[in-house]
């Protein structure tokens, strides 16, 4: 962290946030007011509003509950079928957008590229789409004998016309002998994506733990415990990164037991109760569920952070901490391995990069986690800001960024746009709703949510690469 070199630099970025808001009516004016800041030193958060509805009219980011529930958490589950319960389109327009990568054979044992939807009309809506419901179950499950259980997802619609899938799930499941969650995260719900992540947590809570209680009090669990168990959550193997996280864990001797979501099975949701510590990479869509295992079953939980050479030998030593020497002693020699890579990759790329600014903002954990990585490269973070954070999210994030650093919640395509053309940064570090828009500016952009559909930017490679920085080589033919 850097002292307050210059207050005059936060004012002038207070008195830049105010001229952008002058172009909005009074009333809009004010409300946006109140989710951009400037972080002062010190000061014990970001100083703004957040999980607070959209202004209506402006471009936002966001997403809705069910992508926060399918599309997040439920959706990378490989083994279950996961039914779009509704109208064709949503589903069919977010199917296969997260590269959530998996092993299996698609259409046999695994079906996470699939798309699955009820496909409502408007009979259904007039008179109901729970015997649809009910007889697609029965189908999908005679059609894909392998499937470990269902997920039904549900849309707008269901909610409107009050169907009753709970009822729906709890009879189905009979029939077909194995799971099915309903969820109720139609997309008018709550005010982002936030929502049915939690929605999501809590179907787990309510839905998939009883499973493991009862299999646990008839002596019926698969699973020979060890010292060294962890569940690995909130790692949704996008591009390959949850494979990043687990082989760093496993190669300092700890066994990963459950992991949630990315390349993750039933049985590995079932049995995340049975793990001694439980590590969390995307705190905002996964703590809920983090603090539920906490409650029931008084498993401790830690946010870790693999983005760059900083933050993985920090989260290693961290996580190591919580267990035996044996565990710290392999941390230290996997820090070891690997530093000479880092370390030679810094003097690589750190003289190009250096001196160079960023903006980001994207949703989840990245707005603060990868900070530290672009601050490796020499590169500085002057503003970021998050799509769907909540309060706490802000608090965890002061300690990441620099005095000045602007912040912005929720910020709409016309502020967003207005800051980059002020402060001019080298590099925009962002989504896909905002990628065309800079790289039609000129400006060098990466598309963070999807790692520029390439591989992941946390963890280490098999070759011992740091995958952050394998990534910010391509950035570097741009800053250079």
């Amino acid at each position: 962290m850097t002292p307050p070199e210059n207050k005059n630099l936060v004012e002038e970025n207070k008195e830049l946030i105010q001229e952008v808001l002058k172009a909005y009516p009074e009333k809009s004016r004010k409300k946006r007011e109140k989710h951009l800041n400037v972080h002062e030193e010190n000061k014990s958060d970001c100083g703004v509003k957040s999980n607070i509805k959209s202004v209506p009219g402006v471009m936002t980011a966001r997403g809705c509950a069910y992508a926060g529930s399918k599309g997040v958490v439920w959706g990378p589950i490989k083994d279950m079928i996961h039914i779009s319960h509704g109208p064709v389109g949503c589903g069919y327009w977010s199917w296969s957008g997260r590269r959530n990568y998996y092993v299996g054979v698609t259409g046999i044992n695994s079906f996470g590229t699939m798309h699955f939807t009820s496909d409502f009309q408007e009979r259904d809506i007039v008179f109901g789409g729970d015997k649809k419901l009910t007889k697609l179950i029965e189908e999908l499950d005679v059609l894909f004998p392998l499937n470990r259980g269902v997920s039904i997802q549900s849309e707008c619609p269901i909610g409107l016309i009050g169907d009753d899938i709970e009822a729906v799930a709890k009879k189905t499941s009979k029939q077909i002998g194995k799971p099915v969650v309903p969820l109720r995260c139609e997309g008018f719900r709550g005010v982002s994506q936030s929502l049915g992540h939690h929605i999501a947590n809590d179907a787990i809570r309510d839905w998939i733990f009883p499973e493991y209680d009862k299999l646990k009090k008839e002596n019926r669990l698969d699973f020979e415990p060890s010292p060294y168990d962890v569940a690995l959550i909130g790692d949704y193997n996008i591009g390959g990164d949850a494979w990043a996280s687990r082989m760093l864990l496993e190669e300092m001797g700890l066994r990963v037991v459950a992991q949630w979501s990315g390349d993750g099975t039933l049985n590995e949701l079932i049995q995340g109760p049975a793990a001694k510590l439980v590590l969390i990479h995307c705190y905002r869509s996964m703590n809920y569920i983090c603090r539920s295992l906490e409650e029931q079953y008084g498993m401790p939980w830690m946010e870790f952070n693999f983005f760059g050479p900083t933050k993985i030998a920090a989260s290693l030593r961290e996580i190591a901490a919580k267990f035996d020497s044996k565990i710290q002693e392999n941390a230290e020699k996997v820090i070891a391995k690997y530093t000479p890579v880092m370390n030679s990759v810094l003097e690589k790329y750190r003289p190009r990069l250096e001196g160079n600014t960023v903006m980001l903002y994207v949703g989840g954990l990245r707005p603060r986690h990868v900070v530290p990585a672009f601050e490796d490269l020499g590169i500085k973070v002057v503003g970021t800001g998050y799509e769907f954070a909540h309060n706490d999210d802000y608090k965890r994030t002061t300690h990441y960024i620099d005095n000045a650093t602007i912040i912005y919640d929720d910020v709409t395509a016309y502020e967003f746009e207005e800051f980059v053309k002020a402060k001019k940064p080298d590099l925009i570090a962002s989504g896909i709703k905002e990628k065309y828009v800079f790289q039609k500016m000129g400006l060098p952009f990466r598309q963070m949510h999807s790692w520029d559909y390439s591989e992941p930017s946390d963890g280490v490679q098999r070759s011992g690469k740091i995958r952050f920085f394998s990534e910010r080589r391509k950035m570097s033919l741009f800053l250079a």
